[in-house]
């Protein structure tokens, strides 16, 4: 009896596991590119509103803008645009924000239509493989004119279930990593809408004491 390894029972799903293969090399690296990304882009967002407060409070505009220069994240350079208009209209600083806000999120959005692209295709590449495998198997018993057994069947079997496994292999994790890079984009919206909210107040506050 032939002894299988991983690396030949792939081999026996057909020329369909070379695309499975190469949506999973690209799910990889947008995984791999997302999470540094995200992670580079994480902000302390309560410390932050408490440096700013206490900067503004004291109408020090400068230092509070200082502060958000020297903070990573897309929170503290949305933030960055409205204290760089705070003389400006509230309507105005809130129209800057939000365009700052939108600028950011397309960047943390980046690639993971990707990756929902290859949740989707590779389950379907692999259920082609199973249509394909099952017909080479009727092909076969076609050809022998039903006088068949379980080996000449075993090759189109092979790639039927080969490349179905595969195809779910790839398609399954690429779905649970989209959901959880979604979510998180979806965390820093919401911070950098809060902390949108909480710097307008804090400018107009200070516009109120200035007048």
């Amino acid at each position: 009896m032939e002894n299988l390894n991983l690396l030949s029972i792939v081999g026996k799903g057909g020329w369909l596991i070379l695309p499975i293969v190469l949506c999973s090399l690209v799910a990889v690296v947008v995984i791999i590119e997302r999470f540094l990304t995200l992670h580079r882009a994480k902000t302390n967002t309560a410390s932050l509103i408490m440096k700013l407060r206490g900067a503004l409070s004291s109408g020090d505009v400068e230092k509070a803008l200082r502060i958000c220069q020297e903070t990573q994240g897309p929170i503290a350079t949305v933030l960055s645009v409205g204290l760089e208009r705070h003389q400006e209209k509230r309507e105005r600083i809130r129209e800057a924000l939000e365009n700052a806000g939108n600028a950011e999120v397309f960047h943390l959005e980046k690639y993971t239509g990707v990756l929902a692209t290859v949740a989707g295709v590779a389950p379907l590449i692999g259920f082609l493989g199973t249509v394909t495998g099952m017909i080479r198997a009727f092909m076969d018993i076609q050809a022998l004119g039903g006088n068949v057994n379980a080996d000449v069947l075993a090759g189109g079997i092979w790639e039927a279930m080969v490349t179905t496994a595969a195809g779910l292999a790839v398609g399954i994790p690429a779905l649970i990593f989209y959901n959880y890079f979604i979510g998180r984009v979806q965390r820093f919206v919401f911070e950098i809408e809060t902390g949108s909210e909480e710097l307008l107040d804090l400018l107009s506050g200070k516009a109120r004491d200035e007048t």
